[in-house]
């Protein structure tokens, strides 16, 4: 069985409306234990809408979620919000760093609210710190380091709490192309380790080399699907050829 299973889900925003919005319009979607997949597709396609959904920040209107055979759907807020604290681990834009602790106190805070004791919190912040790279830096403040350093300080955040799954959310759209190498870099050896991981992206070439799968979006819907490198390389859909065509021409 998948870890996760998207079945049918729509997304529907001012349902029956004049001004409905179909985010989702029946994605079906299954992900391994282990698989690194990522999305693309054009602003407004949906992808991050499908993001929030999988990292159970939101639910489908309707259509079925099981995460590792769970039902999502009918999860309260309090569920939901348990599931995000155990078993899934949100990397975002922006680092969303605490500027008045240090590195490693950044890293340790979301286990404070699991009351991890702080031997254990500082010990497991540090082996997350080492992972990424920067352990060195564990005593400086976030104003102190590069964008590229400081996602890896959030990406050390999320790997301390050992999550099952680990969400990026266009982790390098704000960094030059020096530090977003920095930070595919740092991914791409966590795919290795065979970490299930979901990745909004807009560098395809990372996509292509690095993702077992591939997912291109438009309209609230799956245009295309399967092998990274085979997508990319060869779509088979035209509405998939035409956005890989303006990317490469940008």
């Amino acid at each position: 069985m998948s870890l996760i299973q998207l079945k049918d889900v729509y997304k529907i925003y001012a349902e029956g409306q004049e001004n409905q919005v179909n985010a989702l319009d029946g994605v079906t979607l299954s992900i391994d234990q282990g698989e690194f997949v990522a999305i693309i597709g054009t602003s407004g396609s949906g992808k991050s809408t499908m993001m929030n959904i999988l990292g159970c920040l939101d639910v489908p209107t309707r259509g079925e979620y099981l995460l590792d055979g769970t039902p999502i759907r009918e999860r309260t807020q309090r569920e939901l919000s348990q599931i995000r604290s155990r078993q899934i681990a949100f990397i975002f834009q922006g680092y969303n760093l605490i500027p008045s602790l240090n590195v490693w106190q950044n890293v340790a805070l979301p286990m404070l609210y699991q009351r991890v004791p702080l031997a254990e919190r500082r010990a497991r912040a540090m082996e997350a710190l080492e992972k990424v790279e920067i352990a060195a830096k564990a005593d400086n403040r976030p104003a102190q380091l590069s964008g590229g350093q400081q996602q890896r300080v959030a990406i050390a955040r999320a790997l301390a709490l050992s999550p099952d799954i680990l969400c990026f959310d266009e982790p390098t759209s704000a960094l030059d192309p020096e530090l977003t190498g920095e930070v595919l870099r740092v991914i791409r050896a966590l795919a290795e380790q065979k970490t299930t991981m979901i990745i909004v992206t807009h560098e395809m070439a990372f996509a292509r080399d690095v993702a077992d799968q591939v997912v291109f979006m438009d309209g609230g819907v799956i245009v295309e699907q399967g092998d990274a490198r085979q997508v990319i390389e060869h779509p088979r859909e035209e509405r998939t050829r035409q956005f890989l065509a303006r990317y490469s021409e940008n």
